[in-house]
């Protein structure tokens, strides 16, 4: 099984709880891990047969602007979904971080 990483992914959508959060777009930081056998795509250097790494950010980050979400563990079941569904992969990992969600803190993360 070979793993292909997607590091840092940033989406800037509305997302959040309070109400004062329901009227701005927030910096979204994704990390996406996905486990799936690569070795027809590494053999015949075929896109077509491999993850696309430009199609799986396209597919998120559509997912994750199309509506207002209030809960970071919301976004990364929903991407886990997504991938685990339309995506020749057996396993999936996914990293929300919302940074400055909390002004003491770098970022919140949710996994």
């Amino acid at each position: 099984m070979d793993i292909v990483f997607i590091k840092q992914l940033q989406v800037d959508t509305v997302i959040g709880v309070y109400d004062w959060e329901k009227t701005i777009k927030q910096r979204l930081l994704l990390d996406i891990t996905l486990a799936a056998d690569q070795r027809a795509a590494a053999n015949s250097d075929d896109i077509r047969l491999t993850l696309d790494y430009a199609v799986i950010a396209e597919k998120v980050t559509a997912l994750i602007t199309a509506q207002p979400i209030e809960l970071i563990e919301t976004v990364a079941e929903r991407v886990a979904q997504l991938l685990l569904q339309e995506f020749a992969t057996s396993r999936v990992d996914i990293t929300v971080s919302k940074p400055g969600a909390v002004a003491q803190a770098q970022t919140v993360r949710c996994r």
